[in-house]
């Protein structure tokens, strides 16, 4: 399998507030590349989102606008690219948020989301959080909410899927965005 595996957190509920991403890159069934980036998002903080993911205001003081990380990402956006997340509703909709703020044209590329592929393959888990299916796969997961753990747990998830059962189930939960 190739593919990316992304993760969002968020400053606040609009959906252009991205504080910080992430990007794993699979190759051939294996992680070959990461990438992490803290974004200055253009909205205030909310306190909640503050207690999840620990990042602060001073944290993304200096850090690069959302334009400036979409100039070294979009690539792996692409028609014929899938891009995977946990809860990929949510990552999908951030980063359309991000690049309809800022004018930036919307990619085309292909869409997984590990929850659909877990509630699919693991009926018998007692919820699909991150957390929760990578407790029950004995998939490492330090810090929770942690855009780059987060991402790698995703990648972590879906190619034990693979190994367990084929790519099969899995293509036919594939989206285009």
């Amino acid at each position: 399998m190739n593919f990316y595996a992304l993760d969002f957190e968020t400053a606040s509920y609009a959906k252009h507030s991205a504080c910080s991403v992430a990007l794993i890159k699979v190759e051939n069934s294996q992680i070959v590349g990461e990438y992490y980036s803290l974004i200055k998002p253009e909205t205030d903080f909310f306190w909640k989102n503050i207690q999840i993911h620990g990042i602060h205001p001073e944290d993304v003081a200096d850090a690069p606008k959302f334009p400036e990380v979409w100039a070294q990402i979009h690539a792996c956006f692409q028609q014929n690219t899938l891009v995977v997340a946990h809860n990929a509703g949510f990552d999908c909709s951030v980063l359309s948020g991000c690049l309809d703020y800022y004018g930036l044209q919307q990619p085309n590329y292909m869409s997984l989301c590990t929850v659909k592929t877990s509630r699919k393959l693991f009926p018998e888990m007692p919820n699909h959080k991150l957390n929760t299916v990578c407790d029950k796969l004995a998939i490492q997961l330090n810090n929770h909410h942690d855009a780059l753990e987060d991402s790698r747990a995703c990648a972590e998830i879906l190619l034990y899927q693979e190994k367990h059962f084929g790519v099969e189930p899995l293509k036919k939960l594939v989206t285009m965005k």
